[in-house]
């Protein structure tokens, strides 16, 4: 994967954060994203490491949607993790339109849009490897998160039909759905009794380290994969079977 330049969106933190690293260990060039526009500056002023390039974006409107895609025109990209997504957490009748609006633009709009600019470079490459980061919450669902479900199951879809267009021209696509995860948002969002009280309706009995969905997904994007397209691989320690 050395001669590889791989496109990883919401790269900042959490799992993003890891798959970058354990992709970074290939002496790949790595094109990252994030939202907060003082933290990429703050890594665009620190970074030393030439193979790697920051970039700021925010996918939650279709405008900052494509002026991203302007960004990328005439970058050649051999692997993309779409990785970047919301979460808004409300009874279906108190949604807004800005709630809408925001969650199928990141969630969904982004990365297809992604994906169709750069498939016709990999195309003419005859190689590719797309990966989309999705949730148990695109197999399963739960209350309050009609929308998100919404989106990741859209994306699971998509990813299928993708895996398709692509498997004459060797570009490898599938989909990863993590289940509980021990993200620095986690630790924040849920006290250490909440996490304890989950952990105990995983098969398990354990939330995800980051490192885990990591490793699947650079498997996944790597030339080791040369047979499984179109998959969507749950990682969720059991949870969803139960």
């Amino acid at each position: 994967m050395a001669d590889k330049t791989i496109l990883i969106t919401g790269a900042t933190q959490g799992i993003g954060k890891s798959i970058s690293n354990e992709l970074l260990k290939h002496g790949t060039k790595l094109i990252l994203t994030g939202n907060n526009k003082d933290k990429i500056n703050k890594l665009i002023s620190n970074n030393q490491n030439p193979r790697i390039e920051w970039i700021q974006a925010n996918f939650s409107t279709e405008k900052n949607i494509f002026n991203f895609i302007e960004r990328i025109k005439n970058k050649k990209i051999d692997i993309c993790i779409n990785n970047a997504g919301i979460n808004i957490i409300k009874p279906i009748e108190r949604y807004s339109k800005k709630d809408y609006d925001s969650i199928l633009n990141t969630n969904l709009k982004a990365p297809t849009y992604i994906i169709k600019e750069i498939l016709p470079y990999m195309k003419k490459n005859k190689f590719g490897r797309i990966v989309n980061i999705l949730s148990i919450w695109s197999i399963i669902s739960k209350v309050n998160r009609s929308l998100y479900s919404m989106t990741k199951a859209g994306l699971s879809g998509y990813t299928r039909t993708a895996a398709l267009e692509g498997a004459e021209f060797n570009i490898i696509v599938n989909s990863v759905s993590p289940g509980f995860t021990l993200t620095e948002l986690t630790k924040k969002s849920l006290t250490k009794t909440e996490i304890n009280t989950l952990s105990k309706e995983i098969p398990l009995k354990r939330f995800a380290n980051t490192n885990e969905i990591s490793k699947v997904v650079d498997f996944l994007a790597s030339d080791q994969n040369t047979y499984i397209t179109g998959q969507n691989i749950i990682i969720d320690g059991g949870y969803s079977i139960i």
